[in-house]
């Protein structure tokens, strides 16, 4: 007897699965060929597979022994007789589209049981949407599915052929771009995806400018961004005694004083990509520059509740303020988010509907014609392109804010992972990072010295008050100059207690250690409440690689050439 020691989902097209869908024996070889991959970077999906799964049996001819896996395991074969996998019509797979009678898909021609993997997918039941058809036309607007690695799990799940007939139908039927029409993007910035578009400047950008130029601030999108008629525009704000008021752009910009903030804006995954240094998380590799800081002009999203008939009564019942985007996904479900009540009425919340990034009209990558600002707050809450404000009792039930963005133990993992047992991220926590120089640079010994920059900030207003930096890895420290403006200009005033929304730039420029071959930079950052970053990432690694804010290391080489 052989060995066929597989992840279980690839038995769906061989042993396993034929007594349940009726396959025949001999599609063995369909399993082998779906363990042709010998490596993927897995981004937290596959450590949800479940391995425990062996299917042992006899193969025709002479022995094979296949080890496959998502987690660098190879495949290994010999001699096995080749047959084909069943083949499917379209009427057949469209009669599993419930975890009853199974969660079928179908993508590029095969067929796919997805059963076991709805309840681990990280979108929730949205999954079930495609059930019993194709995943083309979901995956055209949630194209961040369409990579190779995601690809390699879900060809885990085969258990077939969708019929020529039905493959040509579907070809006819081609799909748009939903895509087609999103701006453009300078090609300086580095893209971890392009549908839908997600990118971050190089980070001695970061340093070179206390204002982020808009062009150069990161770009997080989860859906296209969307096509809004500014004149047509039109804002709705519910849930409050006086009825549905309505604003359009006008009304915001000419009924409501304008009010002006500086404030940093930072990704949830900021640095994640030291988080997967560590141990390999789920979600986009950001670098250290999905951070940026701007300057947001708008209304006070204070006064329109105020205008709407927010009063003593609400405060009674209201928790939440609810904000729903324009950018919405293939059921007309937009991007959502919340945020305490007592920080969207609060005087000193500084939260805007802003309209103007550094002085301009608001790009549409950044939200045109109008965003949430949330100063102080992940920028999850900062929602763009802002159709709807809702004030509630209860949170938002919307899948950003019940079912991401949240923060879990180290050891919590995907089998285990519950969401509910964790609130949803709000402020966030002290940061600073080294944008000069790069890891890996070369230094000529000859300069004698070594000018060291980055950027600081803290969530919650907290002012940076102070950051430490080292070329020894931690065993020495200088303390860095800190920049609250542009070179040569006059600092910004500074922030009342507990507003300190920017960021502030930092340098230093030390002596070279005399006969070092190799510096290890590192900086860390202190804020108003003493807070500081903790050293080392695996005690604050989480399955979903956010809130990564070690201390920030860079390696240089010093050389005599």
């Amino acid at each position: 007897m052989l060995l066929l020691k597989c992840c279980h989902s690839l038995t769906r097209c061989g042993l396993v699965s034929t007594q349940r869908h009726k396959v025949a024996p001999a599609v063995v070889s369909c399993a082998l060929r779906l363990c042709s991959s010998s490596s993927t970077e897995d981004l937290g999906l596959s450590q949800r597979t479940n391995w425990k799964h062996i299917l042992a049996g006899l193969l025709a001819g002479t022995g094979a022994v296949l080890a496959c896996g998502l987690h660098h395991h190879k495949a290994e074969q010999a001699d096995v007789r080749v047959s084909t996998c069943p083949v499917f019509s379209h009427d057949e797979v469209t009669k599993h589209r419930t975890l009853e009678d199974g969660v079928w898909v179908t993508y590029k021609g095969s067929v796919y049981d997805i059963t076991e993997f709805v309840a681990m997918h990280p979108g929730g039941n949205k999954i079930l949407l495609a059930a019993g058809g194709a995943l083309e036309p979901f995956w055209a607007l949630y194209a961040v599915h369409n990579q190779e690695h995601v690809l390699e799990i879900l060809s885990q799940y085969k258990v077939g052929e969708l019929s020529e007939e039905d493959q040509k139908k579907q070809r006819v039927a081609e799909q748009t771009d939903p895509f087609a029409s999103d701006p453009e993007r300078h090609p300086v910035l580095h893209v971890n995806t392009h549908k839908p578009f997600n990118g971050e400047p190089p980070p001695e950008i970061l340093s070179d400018s206390y204002i982020t130029p808009s062009t150069f601030f990161f770009k997080r999108n989860h859906l296209p961004v969307p096509q809004v008629d500014p004149a047509s525009y039109r804002l709705q704000v519910e849930g409050l005694p006086g009825g549905v008021l309505t604003l359009s752009l006008e009304d915001l910009k000419t009924k409501f004083p304008k009010h002006t903030i500086t404030a940093a804006l930072q990704c949830a995954g900021n640095r994640r990509r030291d988080m997967n240094k560590v141990k390999v998380v789920q979600g986009l590799n950001w670098g250290i520059a999905a951070i940026g800081n701007a300057k947001w002009s708008g209304a006070r999203l204070r006064d329109v509740l105020l205008a709407a008939g927010f009063g003593p009564d609400v405060a009674q019942w209201a928790r939440h303020v609810h904000f729903e985007g324009l950018d919405k996904d293939v059921t007309g479900t937009a991007y959502g988010s919340s945020i305490p009540l007592s920080k969207a009425v609060g005087e000193e919340g500084d939260v805007l509907l802003a309209y103007e990034m550094n002085d301009e009209e608001i790009p549409r990558d950044h939200g045109f014609p109008v965003r949430v600002v949330v100063p102080g707050v992940v920028g999850a809450r900062n929602v763009k392109w802002l159709g709807r404000i809702v004030v509630s009792a209860e949170e938002s039930d919307s899948h950003w804010q019940q079912r991401d963005y949240k923060g879990f133990s180290p050891g919590a993992d995907w089998d285990h992972v519950d969401f509910k047992s964790s609130p949803a991220i709000q402020e966030l926590p002290i940061q600073s990072a080294i944008t000069v120089p790069a890891d890996g640079a070369v230094i000529d010994r000859s300069d004698e010295t070594l000018t060291v920059m980055g950027y600081a900030w803290s969530g919650g207003g907290r002012e940076v008050v102070r950051v430490d930096v080292s070329l020894d890895g931690g065993k020495t420290w200088q303390v860095a100059e800190l920049r609250s403006g542009e070179k040569g200009q006059a600092p910004e005033p500074p922030p009342p207690p507990g507003r300190a929304w920017a960021w502030k730039l930092w340098e230093i420029t030390a002596p070279l250690p005399p006969e070092a071959q190799e510096l290890e930079i590192t900086c860390k950052a202190v804020d108003s409440s003493y807070n500081v970053q903790p050293d080392t990432v695996p005690p604050i690694w989480n399955l979903r690689g956010l809130l990564s804010n070690a201390w920030h290391r860079v390696k240089v080489r010093v050389t005599d050439d």
